[in-house]
């Protein structure tokens, strides 16, 4: 998949389909339309292309002009958009200048005279341009204007619920990681690196491996215990992660640890890893002793390795 990160470097194609999308998360929902871009680029052997923004457009949008924290990094997205096929991807730096581009502009400047689309695909809620003005309806009157197709996929749903972005967001931070990875139609996770903790984890026979994201502006999952995958130079590591403040000790600073079942974490250190989160097992308590927390974690480690037998 060729990758373009600037606007300069935007190749000139004779003809493509395009899609166009912030795609956080890039759900099955995003996915049935990345499916049909390529679907239908391949079946008339012309180019497939994805045009995103980052960072997120509501980090100059919003009022607060804050980081959204995300579900998915652009280097996660890029390798996903890979894998389903998509040839071509242009991440557009989203800035104040693209932001006040009509959606006329947007199209005409930047994707009709680089990609010549014979065909859009876009999501049925999908809005770009200045104040959002270029709804699917406005790309649908453009399209018909300009002898373009045009096709507008319907949301998809799980018995009735609509799987969106902002659900999936809400489903996270609450703590729902199982069903929020089944609504991506990936495990949830990220990148992390290693970093040095405590070390008060080695001193109760359970070491830990401290992480930070490696994305500032990554989405969290809610405070607590969680059944956990990680990768480490391609091996698979099953563990516990506990996300919080560790009330038991009287500390106040947030701090993402991973005790991982089978291996010394203490080498891990600078090292970055993948941490998935497969199911959330309590809340973060405070206990009376260190001798209560050591059982609560013996008692977490067994719940957590019944649970194993699904994702072997």
């Amino acid at each position: 998949m060729e990758v373009y990160r600037s606007l300069k470097d935007i190749p000139s194609l004779p003809n493509s389909i395009v899609t166009i999308g912030t795609y956080d998360g890039i759900h099955r929902g995003h996915q049935e339309i990345i499916k049909r871009v390529v679907a239908y680029a391949k079946a008339k052997d012309i180019a497939s292309v994805v045009i995103t923004l980052y960072p997120h457009p509501k980090t100059i949008t919003c009022s607060k002009n804050t980081d959204i924290p995300l579900i998915l990094n652009v280097e996660d997205k890029l390798s996903i958009l890979k894998d389903l096929g998509v040839e071509n991807t242009l991440v557009i730096p989203f800035s104040e200048p693209i932001r006040q581009l009509s959606a006329k502009q947007f199209l005409e400047d930047i994707i009709i005279q680089n990609f010549n689309p014979s065909k859009f695909v876009i999501g049925y809620d999908h809005h770009f341009g200045y104040k959002q003005e270029g709804s699917p309806e406005f790309l649908s009157n453009y399209a018909d204007q300009n002898n373009i197709e045009i096709e507008i996929v319907k949301a998809v749903s799980d018995e009735g619920s609509i799987i969106s972005s902002t659900e999936i967001r809400r489903l996270i931070t609450e703590g729902y990681v199982r069903r929020a990875s089944f609504e991506l139609g990936w495990i949830y996770g990220f990148p992390a690196t290693v970093v040095h903790g405590s070390g008060r984890g080695k001193k109760m026979e359970y070491p830990t491996a401290n992480f930070v994201p490696l994305e500032s502006s990554q989405l969290l999952p809610k405070n607590g215990v969680y059944l956990t995958r990680g990768i480490v130079d391609g091996q698979t590591l099953y563990g516990m992660c506990n996300l919080g403040i560790r009330p038991t000790f009287d500390e106040g600073d947030f701090v993402m640890e991973v005790h991982f079942f089978e291996k010394d974490d203490t080498n891990l250190y600078d090292r970055n890893i993948r941490i998935e989160f497969l199911e959330r097992i309590r809340d973060e308590k405070k206990f009376s002793s260190k001798e209560t927390l050591i059982e609560q974690l013996d008692k977490d480690k067994k719940h957590c390795i019944a649970l194993l037998a699904k994702y072997l």
